[in-house]
């Protein structure tokens, strides 16, 4: 494993985090507490240090408290992220977004309680969690952001862009007007608007850090070239179309992954962290098998500057249909 500092703080994180998401929420697959926690201990184990977790990760803050299972008695060898921002106790339909609050006493609340979930006395950092821009614009908040810094119960705070590929006014404002870092989606298939986010990091002098470099698992390995896909598929007509369109970018990419050492998993990786304010990479783990391919990715040989420059006129052409327009993909 290799370290990076997240500009703009005094953190040094591993290039690979682990997304608590991925064993927390349910979103890709059940994973069992016991083999939740055996896997970030054997996450720690390879050298990953930067755990990243949400109040809002499953039912009655499950993210949260399993973290603290399987880490805490790890506590000064990590550095722990988590979030805030939505109502936990507020009523909600279905999957639909939480409503949030950004206020001053509820920032402080919110707090606290991840705390005592966390089992530790203090948050390396603590994350605007999909922060809409009058959210970022609120200078109350930011003043209880920086009371709970001077209290030392947080050691810095950003903002975690989303929900979904986009919000770019969000993630500038957070960069070039709040100069905090922020978490991004970023890949070799989804690059905007993370180059511009990438590139005002540069300029202010902070970091980023990227989740979602497989693009919603196109890039896992789990799909391959010219795969296709029943008409009667379970899933939305636009969910179909956007498989579609991904597995074919996907075959037009075959010259960065065929025939390499490396996995595609682990190509999509390095990709990822070849701006140098892009400070770690936050892929979906579920398993051993995919932890451990992961977690070796940054050993992995550089990607080729040619190759680069190939894949950089096939995404400035959309891969052929000469109006760039980024796929969507959500977490």
């Amino acid at each position: 494993m290799r370290y990076r500092e997240l500009a703009g703080t005094d953190l040094t994180v591993s290039e690979i985090g682990f997304g608590v998401w991925s064993v927390s929420t349910g979103w890709w697959g059940k994973v069992s507490q016991d083999d939740a926690i055996s896997l970030m201990r054997r996450a720690l184990g390879l050298g990953i240090t930067f755990f990243d977790t949400a109040d809002a990760y499953g039912d009655d803050a499950y993210g949260e408290t399993v973290l603290a299972e399987a880490l805490s008695g790890s506590r000064d060898r990590i550095v722990l992220g988590t979030k805030f921002g939505y109502d936990l106790d507020a009523p909600r339909s279905g999957h639909s977004e939480r409503p949030q609050d950004w206020s001053p006493a509820f920032v402080k609340k919110a707090c606290e309680a991840s705390l005592s979930r966390l089992r530790t006395d203090h948050i390396d950092l603590y994350q605007l969690h999909n922060p809409r821009l009058d959210a970022l614009q609120r200078d109350d908040c930011f003043a209880a952001l920086e009371d709970l810094k001077a209290s030392g119960k947080i050691r810095w705070f950003s903002a975690a862009i989303g929900p979904d590929l986009g919000w770019r006014d969000e993630g500038m404002y957070a960069i070039e007007a709040r100069r905090i870092p922020a978490q991004i989606i970023y890949s070799i298939l989804e690059q905007d608007p993370a180059n511009e986010f990438i590139a005002a990091a540069g300029r202010a002098g902070v970091g980023v850090y990227s989740r979602v470099p497989h693009a919603s698992g196109i890039l896992d390995g789990t799909y391959t070239k010219g795969m296709t896909f029943d008409p009667a598929d379970h899933r939305s007509h636009r969910r179909q179309a956007w498989l579609e369109s991904a597995v074919k970018k996907l075959g037009m990419i075959d010259f960065m992954y065929e025939g390499k050492p490396a996995t595609i998993g682990q190509i999509a990786l390095k990709f990822c962290l070849i701006p140098s304010v892009m400070a770690s990479v936050l892929p979906t783990m579920t398993t051993v098998a995919q932890l451990e391919e992961y977690a070796a990715a940054p050993e992995t040989d550089d990607i080729p500057a040619s190759e680069l420059r190939r894949l950089a006129e096939l995404y400035g052409d959309n891969f052929g249909t000469g109006a760039p327009q980024p796929l969507r993909s959500s977490r």
